[in-house]
């Protein structure tokens, strides 16, 4: 995804075809939904997932992760971007409202945070209130220059 020209496009035609998939769902009752893996990098991969894509090249912008834990942490000092691991982006049929324990995280083709370079949502786990990165700025990059 990292590498599109038109990231949006992407996610949008994965939620399409696992809508197509499932018998009965409806695209407007379908959201994206992500797990981070424990790979770190590309080579990592073995086979594809059962359902969804996995996303490698994306940068925390505004804190660190933990990958001990697998949440959001404090950045550390002087390190502006932070390699996230593999992220396991998914779709499912739901009415339900979001998890308010989780940071509902930007994701950004560019450092340049504009309505022209915005991609999407994920939700991330935290330890601590979502409020805390919100109020950061934190968001996910898909290139840092």
């Amino acid at each position: 995804m990292t590498g599109f020209f038109n990231p949006q496009g992407f996610i949008t035609a994965m939620r399409q075809e696992i809508t197509r998939a499932h018998k009965g769902w409806a695209l407007d009752s379908v959201i994206c939904t992500c797990d981070i893996t424990k790979m770190a990098t590309k080579e990592d991969v073995s086979s594809p997932p059962k359902e969804g894509v996995y996303i490698y090249g994306l940068f925390l912008d505004g804190c660190g992760f933990d990958k001990k834990n697998m949440v959001l942490c404090e950045a550390t000092p002087k390190v502006l971007y932070t390699p996230l691991p593999i992220l396991h982006l998914w779709a499912i049929n739901t009415s339900a409202e979001r998890d308010k324990r989780l940071y509902e995280c930007p994701i950004y083709r560019k450092p340049r945070r504009t309505d022209l370079e915005y991609v999407c949502m994920v939700d991330l786990k935290t330890s601590v209130k979502p409020e805390t990165w919100t109020f950061r700025g934190v968001a996910l990059l898909c290139a840092t220059s």
